[in-house]
């Protein structure tokens, strides 16, 4: 648990992800947090786990930015719903369209 007043290091996802590759060419943990500069080597032990979990998407924040969706027929749901809207969209933007150039 963090002291109060302590901050916790931020890294890139860049660095991050320089850090894996660094595992797979056969790197320790530690060699990759001194190679790299980070504090603690068992932050690379942490990335690593996620990465081998989730992949790159591990790193991506999650706090809004993207939508992560584990049941891909959801997804699917979801792009269809906003397909059909787009369509009814485009539909009634034509019929203004052609209705004006009567006039």
């Amino acid at each position: 648990m963090a002291r109060k007043g302590q901050r916790f290091q931020i890294y890139s996802v860049e660095l991050m992800l320089e850090a894996m590759k660094l595992k797979e060419d056969g790197y320790t943990h530690a060699q990759i947090a001194e190679k790299l500069g980070i504090t603690n080597k068992d932050t690379v032990k942490c990335w690593y786990r996620q990465f081998r979990k989730e992949g790159q998407s591990a790193f991506i924040d999650k706090q809004g930015r993207r939508e992560v969706y584990k049941d891909k027929n959801r997804y699917v749901r979801k792009l269809e719903m906003e397909n059909k809207i787009l369509k009814k969209y485009l539909e009634i933007l034509n019929k203004e369209h052609s209705c004006n150039e009567e006039i």
